[in-house]
């Protein structure tokens, strides 16, 4: 069946996107201390698409949350730009990293951004999310430059062994917290799956790595995140 997009969200009340709001903010808040091996590799496997030194390069990142992937990058050699839809995640990262180009902004929707003025992309646990990823797979390779790389990290989820981490710990969480079944955040939050996110990036980018976590078997089922690179030819 072809996919129509962009997806139609399930709807909720105002409180119960409350809820979702919140349960973002802490996700990103709490994440890099609670899950630290999870957000090792996160944020370690997109360095393996910086250009070597002393080569000085742009980098544009969506979906930068707080800035987690900021912690891990090397500023003093590269001009970096993140886009955050969230005004106030946008504010922190600001505050954080006076450095860094802050634009609140949909990568859903063209940035106000030259054609081809980016060496490197990232999208850390970003893709799943995107009602529209056709046109954000297509504004991304807008903006990166022919050769530039696109480092993607991405869910197993649906995937067994993601399953069976999720229910006890972010579905447990959030349910004992919220009092809320988990159903309400997961099906407006992770929308798009593994096989569908990389067949669209496949259609636009050629993938050059993937790398499987935490087993090197390439088995969704098995595996808890995926990194993807890819490049613009």
């Amino acid at each position: 069946m072809t996919t129509k997009w962009p997806k139609t969200l399930p709807p909720v009340d105002p409180e119960q996107q409350a809820v979702i709001d919140d349960a973002i903010k802490r996700w990103h808040e709490n994440l890099p201390g609670s899950y630290r091996t999870i957000e090792r590799f996160n944020h370690k496997y997109p360095l393996r698409s910086a250009p070597p030194a002393p080569e000085r390069f742009r980098t544009i990142e969506i979906g930068a949350g707080l800035g987690e992937q900021l912690a891990y990058e090397d500023l003093t050699r590269q001009d970096y730009t993140c886009v955050e839809m969230r005004a106030e995640m946008a504010s922190t990262i600001e505050e954080r990293y006076p450095s860094v180009t802050t634009i609140v902004g949909d990568c859903q929707q063209r940035l106000p951004l030259d054609d081809a003025s980016f060496d490197r992309a990232i999208a850390v646990h970003v893709l799943e999310h995107l009602p529209d990823l056709p046109r954000a797979l297509d504004e991304v390779r807008r903006l990166l430059r022919s050769g530039g790389r696109f480092s993607i990290v991405i869910p197993c989820d649906p995937g067994f062994v993601y399953g069976i981490g999720r229910r006890f710990t972010a579905q447990r969480e959030f349910e004992k917290r919220y009092g809320l079944p988990y159903e309400i955040f997961v099906k407006r939050e992770h929308i798009n799956g593994p096989d569908e996110i990389v067949d669209l990036v496949r259609e636009r980018f050629e993938i050059e790595h993937r790398r499987f976590f935490p087993l090197r078997v390439p088995i969704v089922d098995l595996n808890v995140c995926i990194g993807i690179t890819a490049t613009k030819r």
